[in-house]
């Protein structure tokens, strides 16, 4: 090996140590799992904190003993040090110790996992349907069905039936609660509650292809009269464009017939078509003031972004199965114009 090795070991150990501390000084981080804002997220705050405080000491007295020890017992030319192998009452201690941190730590965190998996009688429901590569919301009980944000109620607790319709995804949302797996063919549950109203970001945490780094997610928890004020419009039918109507009004118009043409085999929207089995989102609502992203909640939801998504969609999101249709600018104009039309708060 030659001499230079170690110094560049060296230098990569202590460069990797300064970018993970620099990492913990981030600030407002959308996804950050230290800073709970829900009973659920708390709680587990609550049990993690002391598990690592009591591995910190005990970190630092195995260290402290390793370092007393390389200096107190470095060869000096001494006699060997006196052996301690085979000394009963400390084989005994420093067995029940470790036993008893754990059984003390056993207790906390069993009763969390089962607080974490029993949602109350008065729970809202929402089931939770993972694709590659975004997140599906049904709202059973309200009959609604969207995707990329879910609204919640705050300070109103949400049970979450999830599963996936083809791999093994996970649905993250760190400010609200722990990592929870969506499996196929079979049923998870997690509990979310908002303490206040707000944006709460998401993200798979499963591997599960080319675009899992782009299958994001959104939580918005609004007031209760505005939770309501919400389900009232998504139970409507598509604000769609009014026929005759001049300028951009007429481009929507026309992106409808676009959408008829193109994108209804794929895509539902209430009142323009029906799908047993739509391979996308529910664009029913798609320019809600609620729905902000889409992709996957990778990108927001703006002319530019809906322009760039519709000329070449795996470009933007590697595998994407909504392919590059070839449209043209015209086309893709008129498109862009009707998707942002379907606002269920505006009249035409």
């Amino acid at each position: 090996m030659s001499s230079g090795a170690p110094r560049l070991s060296l230098k990569l150990a202590l460069s990797a140590g300064l970018i993970l501390s620099l990492s913990s000084c981030i600030a407002d981080s959308p996804l950050d799992s230290l800073d709970p804002q829900g009973p659920a997220a708390r709680q587990i705050d609550e049990l993690s904190n002391p598990v690592f405080l009591i591995a910190g000491i005990i970190l630092a007295i195995v260290l402290g003993g390793m370092i007393f020890s390389i200096i107190r017992f470095r060869d000096r030319g001494q006699a060997e040090p006196r052996q301690i192998h085979g000394n009963a009452v400390l084989e005994v201690v420093w067995t029940a110790i470790p036993i008893m941190l754990l059984a003390g730590l056993a207790v906390p965190t069993v009763q969390t996992i089962f607080d974490l998996t029993e949602c109350s009688d008065d729970a809202m429901e929402v089931d939770v349907i993972g694709h590659q590569w975004w997140f599906e919301y049904q709202y059973p009980n309200e009959g609604i069905t969207t995707a990329n944000v879910m609204v919640i109620p705050a300070g109103k607790e949400v049970c979450l039936n999830m599963t996936s319709e083809d791999v093994i995804h996970n649905f993250w949302v760190p400010k609200l609660n722990g990592k929870r797996y969506l499996v196929p063919g079979q049923q998870t549950l997690l509990i979310l509650e908002a303490d206040e109203p707000g944006e709460y970001w998401g993200q798979c945490g499963e591997f599960c292809g080319l675009s899992h780094a782009l299958m994001r997610a959104r939580v918005r928890a609004v007031d209760v009269e505005d939770y309501d004020a919400w389900v009232a419009r998504m139970q409507q039918p598509a604000n769609l464009p009014e026929e005759g109507k001049p300028s951009e009004e007429h481009l929507a118009e026309a992106g409808l017939d676009q959408f008829q043409g193109i994108c209804s085999t794929c895509h539902v929207i209430d009142g323009v078509n029906q799908l047993d089995n739509p391979i996308g989102p529910n664009l029913t609502h798609f320019a809600d003031p609620y729905r902000t992203v889409f992709a996957g909640a990778s990108l927001e939801r703006t002319n530019e972004n809906l322009a760039e998504w519709l000329a070449d969609p795996p470009t933007i999101k590697p595998g994407s199965f909504m392919p590059n249709l070839n449209l043209t600018a015209d086309e893709i104009d008129e498109l862009v114009a009707f998707l942002q039309s379907l606002d269920p708060t505006k009249e035409n």
